[in-house]
């Protein structure tokens, strides 16, 4: 279907060339929507690791391709067989795209779907994302945002909350079992520690940066642990806390070469550790496969029916997302810099739309 009343160009920051900055310029708007697409109107995005690996190359992305994958907005036209949305919603952008349906994933459980290898790609990732004026998303993917959830805290959500929430739910863990964070601070971590503590669990956030500890710290994380003590004494500070055992499953979150086998290793006895973090290799120590017998089991977002639980569980509990607002498109490369230098606190966001900016700076000053 064509689209009528929206401007002809919009303002986007493009990868068109790997290991580069973002070119942020005029490029035209999407003209047409697929049946089941919708045209946001980008209220905010945020900034997320994965970006950097698009911008590396690391993600198979043809150019030019608008960046972010975390895009919230109101929904301007729907397609001709989207009936869950109208115009006016709110929305949480879905990274998923044209799943083909007739693959053992697609048609398998729920959970698994977004697996599915013959997918036409990822919003922000191998097709053009948030980072712009207008993206167009597939319905079947995204979520109808809360009343009580504003864009900036679910622009976040978008790929940091589903990934972190997936990971818990693949956890598996009943109330009052405890669940240990390892990157308890950063991005994703500082939302799990707060859906973790929604879902009763207890949590021991592990992080190596003093922002980072902090943060899980006001995240109401139970046990905060600084793993620049090395790996034996924070095992020996998880085993004290434990009764002896380790904590029932862990999280991984970080990059870092050396988490994952830290991660192992505060998991009790045939325990469960949840691989999230993305990097180019994960190296754990013989002894936590063969002698202390830990699974591993990676996990990759999670699907539409537990994204829009989760959405409902950040309302209800009034979760929040530590973000570090941006104002404008212009303003990507100072929120880049901000990300790479390690002192960023939580989430880096950019409010594009300007309307939508004036609320933020008003709810900045009310807390100042």
């Amino acid at each position: 279907m064509g689209i009528e009343g929206i401007p002809n160009t919009m303002l986007a920051a493009q990868v068109v060339e790997f290991n580069a900055p973002h070119k942020i310029h005029s490029i035209p708007t999407p003209t047409s929507l697929a049946p089941h697409e919708i045209l946001v109107e980008v209220a905010v995005a945020s900034l997320c690791h994965t970006d950097f690996m698009v911008t590396e190359g690391r993600m198979g992305t043809s150019l030019p391709c608008t960046a972010s994958h975390e895009g919230t907005g109101t929904a301007i036209a729907v397609g001709s067989s989207v009936h869950d949305f109208k115009p006016g919603d709110r929305v949480m952008a879905g990274l998923p795209r044209d799943r083909c349906g007739q693959c053992t994933d697609c048609l398998g459980p729920d959970k698994l779907k977004h697996y599915c290898n013959k997918i036409k790609g990822y919003v922000g990732v191998t097709l053009d994302g948030a980072f712009a004026e207008y993206m167009v998303v597939d319905a079947r993917e995204s979520s109808k945002i809360p009343d009580a959830v504003s864009f900036e805290t679910a622009a976040p959500l978008a790929c940091a909350g589903v990934t972190v929430w997936g990971g818990l739910l693949r956890a598996d863990l009943k109330a009052r079992e405890t669940v240990a964070l390892v990157g308890a601070g950063g991005g994703l971590g500082h939302i799990g520690c707060q859906f973790a503590k929604a879902l009763g669990l207890r949590v021991v956030g592990i992080d190596a940066r003093d922002e980072a500890l902090e943060l899980a710290r006001e995240c109401a994380a139970d046990v905060v642990l600084d793993a620049r003590g090395g790996e034996e004494k924070v095992v020996d500070e998880v085993k004290k806390v434990t009764k002896g055992e380790g904590v029932d499953a862990t999280i991984n979150l970080s990059d870092a070469a050396t988490a994952a086998g830290l991660a192992c290793a505060v998991t009790k006895m045939h325990g469960l550790m949840v691989q999230i973090a993305q990097p180019p290799e994960v190296s754990i120590p013989m002894e936590q496969f063969i002698f202390r017998d830990i699974r591993v089991h990676g996990s990759l977002l999670s699907s539409r029916t537990d994204a829009q639980r989760m959405l409902d569980l950040v309302a209800e509990k009034k979760i929040t997302v530590k973000t570090n607002p941006f104002f404008g498109l212009q303003q990507l490369p100072e929120l880049i810099d901000l990300a790479r230098n390690g002192k960023m606190a939580g989430k880096g966001i950019l409010v594009v739309d300007e309307q939508e900016g004036e609320k933020v700076k008003g709810r900045l000053g009310s807390c100042s």
